[in-house]
């Protein structure tokens, strides 16, 4: 008995190892993952890694207050007219002092007085990318400490203007003391910027019969007063329509919140269905086409 359990013991154990082989001769035959070929399908779009030479997208949700913020809140306006229009033009003599500029035209201006209290990094590139038409009045001290802020604003259209050396209220001050703010100031306004300035704001609006007749003497067409003002982005309107209205002047100044107040004129003019231009385009139109009818070329002095 023993010999035959162990006979039959050792039969067990070669069938169940024939079995095993079968098995792992079976699993031999099935490919591996190495060998499983890899097929992309073709709807499959290549890397979008950018090109080098992609220019950034900008922001769906600009930083608040970035540069981005402020263009990204810029209204849409419609051109301003081709031909600028006034309906009283200045007279030869003593420039007009005018709290508005006369025309029927559906166009406001933006200006910026003074220029030493602060001069916003991003203001150039703004006025740039948004095409805000301004006209800066300086003092020539702050011009002459920050030109080259100035020119950047210049180089996009930014025209600068005559607002005394030191700012004071000229209203009673003799004819040599006027003189000395107002001519002396247009004197180095042309020097720093190649261009003497044809428009002048008194400080604080005052002036009097002997401003008009020096600014005259120094070069100014007209002499610009305000119809609203611009701080931290609030409007301020100086007649009882809280309206603007077409030839309105705006009037802020180089302080921290520039940006502010650029983004709140733009909406307040926006908002009376007016367009901005520049201003002295209507103090001093470019002169017409020539008798053939080509426009002046580029340069050309108005």
């Amino acid at each position: 008995m023993p010999a035959t359990r162990a006979r039959r013991f050792m039969a067990f154990v070669a069938l169940l190892a024939l079995s095993g082989c079968a098995t792992n001769a079976k699993a031999s035959t099935q490919p591996t993952p190495a060998q499983t070929p890899v097929v992309t399908p073709s709807w499959s779009s290549p890397s979008a890694s950018p090109s080098p030479t992609a220019s950034p997208a900008k922001p769906t949700h600009p930083a608040y207050k970035s540069l981005d913020w402020y263009l990204a809140r810029v209204p849409e306006f419609p051109p301003a007219p081709p031909v600028p229009e006034l309906t009283e033009a200045p007279a030869a003599g003593t420039p007009p002092f005018w709290l508005r500029v006369p025309t029927d035209q559906k166009v406001a201006f933006i200006t910026i007085d003074d220029g030493a209290l602060a001069r916003p990094a991003d203001v150039p590139a703004f006025i740039r990318e948004a095409h805000i038409p301004v006209t800066m009045f300086l003092n020539s001290p702050a011009a002459t400490e920050h030109t080259d802020y100035f020119k950047q604003i210049e180089a996009v259209g930014g025209v600068v203007e005559n607002h005394t050396i030191n700012h004071p209220s000229l209203r009673g001050m003799s004819y040599a003391a006027q003189h000395h703010e107002i001519c002396g100031s247009a004197d180095k306004l042309q020097q720093l910027f190649g261009k003497r300035a044809t428009l002048f704001r008194p400080p604080f609006g005052d002036h009097d019969d002997t401003t008009l007749a020096v600014a005259h003497e120094c070069g100014a067409k007209a002499v610009l007063y305000w119809s609203a003002t611009v701080n931290e982005g609030i409007v301020r309107y100086q007649t009882p329509i809280k309206l603007l209205q077409p030839g309105d002047v705006l009037l802020m100044h180089f302080r921290p919140a520039l940006m502010d107040d650029l983004l709140g004129a733009l909406k307040a003019i926006h908002k009376a269905g007016l367009t901005p231009a520049l201003l002295e385009d209507y103090v001093t139109p470019p002169p017409p086409p020539t008798a053939d009818g080509e426009p002046l070329l580029p340069g050309v002095p108005r």
